[in-house]
């Protein structure tokens, strides 16, 4: 996509029961827990904005009257009377969503605003419609994840199963209407486009250049606002 056309619509997955982050989760959907005095939600379209995005669709399931209520109508909302997973979530708001390519952003990472503008490198790394563009995370910069790594990316930008230098998916994926033409309807998870994209070599990786931030359950929420400052 050329970066002098619109910037791309940003879906929010907002939607999940937030099991990890009991008993924050109880009475407040994840995305709305706050990290530092700002909502997780709110942290994930700061960063989005700040780089030019300026239309937003979230999904919602849990608690979903708070997510609307807290927009008050000022981005689309897609309610999900079921749970419909990453993938079925997305693909149920495609028509809400306009621009091709659009990012697909998950509300419990971020990065401090204004500290590095990856997705304008991830729209130049999109060159056709097979293509999906993921943020990728080096492991030493990254708080609140658990494993040692989920991929690895190789020298030539691609994302592999075992080549390059392991990375964690950062929460973040650029892809096309495309990707979802052969998907099923339904409740389904985006890591089986992703395993696609890697058997066909489009899975493509942009690295961030600050530090990442999971606030995945209460101990990732406590270590982030550490780090962050908060009293």
């Amino acid at each position: 996509m050329d970066t002098t056309e619109r910037f791309p619509d940003v879906m929010l997955l907002a939607a999940g029961l937030g099991t990890r982050m009991r008993p924050l989760t109880d009475t407040t959907p994840k995305p709305l827990i706050p990290v530092a005095g700002i909502p997780l939600i709110e942290r994930v379209i700061g960063n989005a904005r700040a780089e030019g995005a300026k239309r937003f669709v979230a999904n919602a399931h849990y608690r979903a009257d708070q997510v609307l209520a807290h927009f008050g109508g000022l981005l689309k909302v897609s309610r999900e009377d079921e749970l419909l997973g990453t993938g079925g979530g997305v693909k149920r708001a495609l028509p809400m969503l306009h621009s091709d390519p659009f990012f697909v952003m998950n509300t419990d990472a971020f990065w401090p605003e204004g500290s590095d503008q990856p997705l304008k490198r991830m729209i130049a790394r999109h060159t056709g419609p097979d293509d999906i563009v993921m943020l990728c995370i080096q492991p030493r910069r990254a708080t609140g994840f658990s494993r040692s790594h989920d991929f690895c990316l190789a020298p030539d930008g691609l994302v592999t199963r075992d080549y390059g230098s392991p990375v964690i998916y950062g929460g973040v994926l650029l892809l096309s209407r495309e990707i979802f033409a052969d998907s099923p309807d339904g409740a389904f998870s985006l890591y089986p486009l992703l395993e696609a994209a890697l058997e066909r070599e489009t899975l493509k990786g942009v690295v961030l250049d600050a530090p990442w931030f999971h606030v995945g359950d209460p101990n990732g929420l406590a270590e982030a606002e550490r780090l962050l400052g908060a009293s």
